[in-house]
Order: structure tokens, then sequence, then C-alpha cells
């Protein structure tokens, strides 16, 4: 009777697997696995998927017989008996069979799932209100960052017309996608600035909360070259829907290519600190990071969102008033609202904060210069 529901599941778990190597993925069945420790969870899934169903047909097939042989219409006569110390041995030892039939397996994936030593590459993530931020901290790429944002156009996350059919990546793509080579193995270090998120990539069995104040890691190792997408999967507030995951995995050509064409773009995007700027320049730089980083919170129109305590930055007293308090807010964040923007440059906040004080009629004749950013860094 056990044997045939293990055929079953094995000839269905074989199926599964050929169709995750030609890359359909069922609805019914996990993502298909892209990295080892995700073909480890993906076998151990059918394995206990198939004593549970062994498991379930023979305790049925037993109900059944019982209640069809032993029934009152038959002329049966209920036994009468105090216990059974032969039942009560069966029925204790082969739970704990099966137990351990379970946890062994389990345990060796979940002692795997821990071990990120000897990686090759080590990545920070870093959760934000909404969007990740990577930084290459060890490994060929190393000293790269960037933030990775939305890509969907934010026209199409408030209609509700069919421009969002014509996106095939609708909500699951970015600007900056977190490229790694294959055969790799990548630790990715996760944190966040403001509320818990999760960094979780389906296809290679990764998830791991970003939690403030803490540091915590994990690991994949990609087996093959491709585009794999997942999401925060911790609610974080009103747009946790809109920080999606992107990992783009390059041969180990393409990769040392692309962190050589990477380094040579941020260098020609590195700004002068010590220049001084003119207001059109911050003002129009100031646009794009506004829109890229604040927008989300205070709205495109400055207009606030008192649902999420996001003020208007409208006639802002802080906006309005002397630099310092909010340089000391973008800064360092405040009431844990409002999250620390130390990862833009002095460039990106002065521009940014020049641009708030002379948008929306906010016509204040002050121009925050990097220099300003730069002694406000070290004050503290």
């Amino acid at each position: 009777m056990l044997r045939t529901p293990c055929l079953a599941l094995a000839l269905i778990a074989s199926t599964q697997a050929a169709r995750a190597a030609d890359g359909v993925q069922s609805k019914y069945n996990l993502a298909p696995p892209m990295s080892p420790m995700a073909e480890e969870i993906y076998s151990l899934h059918h394995y206990v998927m198939g004593i549970c169903v062994a498991i379930f047909l023979f305790v049925f097939a037993w109900m059944f017989i019982a209640i069809l042989r032993h029934r009152k219409s038959v002329g049966h006569q209920p036994a009468n008996f105090h216990e059974n110390t032969t039942v009560e041995i069966i029925w204790t030892v082969i739970p704990f069979l099966i137990v351990v039939a379970i946890a062994v397996p389990a345990t060796r994936i979940v002692v795997a799932m821990k071990d990120t030593s000897s990686a090759d590459i080590t990545i920070k993530a870093t959760g934000y209100q909404w969007k990740w931020g990577y930084e290459y901290l060890r490994g060929e790429g190393e000293g790269i960052s960037f933030l990775s944002n939305l890509a969907t156009p934010r026209t199409q996350l408030a209609s509700l017309s069919n421009d969002r059919e014509s996106n095939a990546n609708y909500l699951i793509e970015v600007d900056q996608p977190l490229v790694v080579p294959v055969d790799s193995k990548i630790r990715v270090i996760t944190t966040a600035t403001d509320v818990i998120h999760a960094w979780f990539v389906p296809a290679f069995a990764v998830k791991q909360d970003a939690i403030p104040g803490f540091v915590r890691d994990t690991w994949f190792r990609a087996t093959a070259v491709g585009t794999y997408r997942g999401q925060c999967a911790e609610l974080c507030g009103k747009e946790h829907a809109y920080m999606p995951i992107v990992v783009q995995v390059l041969s180990r050509e393409d990769y040392a290519a692309w962190v050589a064409n990477k380094k040579r773009e941020l260098q020609a995007l590195a700004d002068d600190p010590a220049k001084t700027w003119q207001l059109a320049e911050l003002t129009a730089r100031g646009k794009t990071v506004f829109e890229t980083n604040c927008a989300a919170c205070h709205q495109a129109n400055g207009s606030g969102n008192a649902a999420i305590g996001a003020p208007a930055l409208v006639g802002s007293k802080v906006v309005t008033g002397a630099p310092a308090e909010q340089i000391d807010v973008v800064l360092h964040g405040r009431n844990n609202r409002m999250p620390p923007w130390q990862s833009l440059s002095d460039v990106e906040l002065a521009s940014v904060i020049t641009y708030t004080k002379h948008a929306w009629g906010n016509s204040v004749d002050q121009v925050i210069q990097p220099r300003d950013i730069a002694a406000a860094r070290t004050a503290r």
C-alpha cells in the first residue's frame, strides 16, 4: 500500500523537475530551482509530500476498511478491552521513525543554509522604504554600490487601464539589478534603515529578514545564467509591493566586464564635492534624486502622506527654515519614519535639499552646497 503513492509522487517530482529544467513554472509547485540549495529544498519538498500522501492513504484506507467490515448492520460487536501494549508501542515507534526520516535530511539542509563561510563575493543588501541598496564588500566588484529602484512607471501604478498588460515585468523590474557571476558562492548580508524587510528570491531558495540595527546573512550559488526575480517578503509599509528584487546572473567573463564598466561609470559620475554648484544645476539634479528616493512618501508634488507620517514639504517649516535642521533630518532620519539617507552622495543630498527649497512655490533664497553636507556628516 505504501509503495504506490511513493511511486506516484516520484513520477510527479520527475515531471516537475523536467518542467523546471525547461524553465516552465507550475502554479501548483515551487519555483524552478536555480541553485544547489534550491534543488535540495525542492527534493525535500517532494520527499516529505510523498510521506504525507502515504500516511494519508494508509490511515484512510484502514479507516474505511474498519467502517466497512465492522459496521453494526452486519452484526459486528464492538471489542471490549482497556489497553493494548502492542498497539501503543506501534503507534509510538512508527511516528518516531517518521519524524526521524523527515528531521535528518531537513536538519542537514538547514545547517547547509546557515553556512556562509568561504564566499567568493560578499554583498550587503540594505532595505529602505521602499527600495534596496547594494554594496559589494568583498571579491571582484568590491567598492561598487548603488540603489535598486522600482522601474515600473509610476503612471502605471495609479492607472487601471490596459497599459499594465503591456508591461511584462509589471512591479517586478528595477532600474539597477544585482549582478553576480554564475557558479560563485554569493554571501548576502542583510540589514535595514527603517522597518523590517526581507530579501527573498524563490529561484535560489533564499529568504532572509533585514532588520534595523541587526546584521544577518544568507548565501546562494546560481547554477545558470539568467535573470531571477523576487520581492520584499515582509510587510513593510504602504508601498511594500513596490520594492522588487532582480538578480542578473552573468558568465564569469561577462561579470568581469560588467564590474569594469560599472566602476568606470561610477567614476565618471563621481562629483567634485569642492565644486561650487549653480542653482539651476542643483535643482535639475535634485528633481531626479527626489523622484527616485523621496516621492514614494512625500508625493511628487510635495504634498506628503499623513497616513504614513510623511509630512508635506510645501510650506514646511523645516524646508523653508535654516538649512541645518533639514540637512540633519535628511542625513540622520527622524522618528523612525524618515530614514537616514547617508548612502547618497554629498552632491545628491545638497541638490535634493536645494530642490525642495525652490519647488512647489517654496521660493527660499538658499543654495546648499556639497561642502555643507560634508561638514554636517562630520559634525556628529
